[in-house]
């Protein structure tokens, strides 16, 4: 198996979906000719022509409502939103039609579309670009929102969304895209969407984290007896594999980028705390980004999570 980024493997997801489905369709800002701000669609609209891989208006309403209408004719497009804080103008497009045809129409219709976007911090840009605004997403019913934490996951969970009847947003870690190599399969696979996996077993402390979290929680983890997951996908959550774990430990920690307030991880800690109170030995506790907006580049290191503070929490709820 070739070694490669995450950056190479979506790329190789999507060739290998637009040579076997002729109805997937690229759409996006400078995603032809450029291959993209990343590089990531890079050599695609070379090898499937401007009619499959489009070049778009900067516009990410009209890219996206473009987008659903493509879907509902029956298509498979994939629009790309060149960073997550641009998503916010496509905003009600997600969240009042994309999300709710398949109701709206009873059935009748569906809108098989995946949302690329790059996400996250640690690019040392401006603040629109580092966005970690998952959360919102999340509370679209009728969207699945998932998260790659690496090459391999990043191309058989895409492969798994481009294969989905409902619409999904997919978003990229810009931090992972080009830090870590692993070896990824060039034959047909796919990861189960709304299916966590348990990245590092442990019985003392249950870890859950997503993205480029995951990379930084598994090198504070060491010396610790901790169980690591990796959620892939946000929405929906996979609570049986959550529940079978803090079951087990006892306690748990939630790391994420996204500012504190009304994150994931307090919906995370709620569930934990009504479906598995009894068997909990101390609080839950979140290891987040603060309550303001996206610093200027000199201050990202001390506004994402980082080892000292991860450790911490885990010291903290050790103790108990």
């Amino acid at each position: 198996m070739a070694q490669l980024n995450m950056v190479q493997a979506i790329n190789q997801a999507l060739a290998d979906e637009m040579a076997r489905d002729d109805r997937v369709v690229l759409l996006g800002e400078d995603v032809g000719r450029d291959g993209g701000v990343f590089r990531v669609t890079e050599g695609l609209q070379d090898r499937f022509g401007a009619e499959r891989v489009l070049d778009t208006p900067l516009c990410e309403s009209a890219i996206m409502g473009a987008a659903i209408g493509m879907a509902a004719y029956g298509l498979r497009p994939v629009p790309e939103i060149q960073f997550m804080g641009f998503t916010y103008s496509a905003f009600e497009q997600l969240f009042a039609h994309a999300a709710r045809l398949r109701s709206r129409s009873r059935g009748r219709y569906s809108c098989p579309l995946v949302v690329r976007t790059p996400y996250g911090g640690g690019i040392k840009a401006p603040e629109l670009h580092e966005e970690s605004t998952e959360a919102i997403f999340c509370h679209i019913p009728g969207l699945k929102v998932v998260v790659p934490s690496g090459p391999y996951s990043a191309k058989g969970l895409l492969l798994a969304a481009l294969r989905d009847p409902d619409p999904v947003l997919f978003l990229e870690p810009t931090r992972l895209y080009r830090m870590l190599k692993e070896e990824v399969p060039e034959v047909d696979y796919q990861l189960e969407l709304g299916k966590a996996r348990v990245a590092r077993k442990g019985s003392a402390v249950t870890v859950v984290a997503w993205g480029s979290m995951l990379e930084r929680v598994l090198k504070s983890v060491d010396g610790y007896d901790a169980e690591v997951i990796d959620l892939l996908t946000l929405n929906p959550l996979d609570l049986e594999t959550l529940l079978s774990s803090v079951r087990k430990t006892g306690r748990a920690v939630i790391v994420h980028e996204a500012i504190k307030t009304c994150g994931l991880g307090a919906e995370i800690a709620a569930t934990l705390a009504e479906e598995a109170m009894l068997h909990l030995r101390a609080p839950i506790l979140r290891v987040t980004a603060p309550d303001v907006p996206v610093p200027l580049a000199k201050l990202i290191d001390q506004y994402l999570p980082g080892p000292d503070r991860i450790r911490a929490a885990l010291d903290e709820v050790l103790k108990y």
